[in-house]
């Protein structure tokens, strides 16, 4: 399961399954830039409050868990996990 097969405009679309409330415009960025940066983002806690932001591994936790438990498929799955951490990783 490689990142070249990937349909970043397919993995996005399940994403978004995932936020319903979130609109993730690409903006001429692209899909994987703009999935990167959401989920940079998201584990950064940027959409919440700074006074109630949560820490990175807890932001993570959540994340991950919310991931697994969506009805999105099994592939999506596995790819959104990669990329959580991969940018974990690159936030560390």
């Amino acid at each position: 399961m490689s990142k070249e097969r990937v349909s970043f405009d397919e993995l996005l679309e399940e994403y978004r399954q995932i936020w319903n409330n979130r609109i993730l415009e690409t903006e001429g960025k692209g899909s994987e830039l703009t999935l990167v940066e959401e989920i940079k983002r998201e584990l950064q806690d940027e959409n919440s409050h700074p006074r109630i932001r949560k820490n990175k591994y807890e932001k993570y936790y959540s994340a991950i868990k919310r991931v697994i438990n969506s009805t999105i498929s099994l592939e999506a799955k596995l790819l959104l996990i990669k990329i959580h951490n991969e940018v974990m990783e690159e936030l560390s």
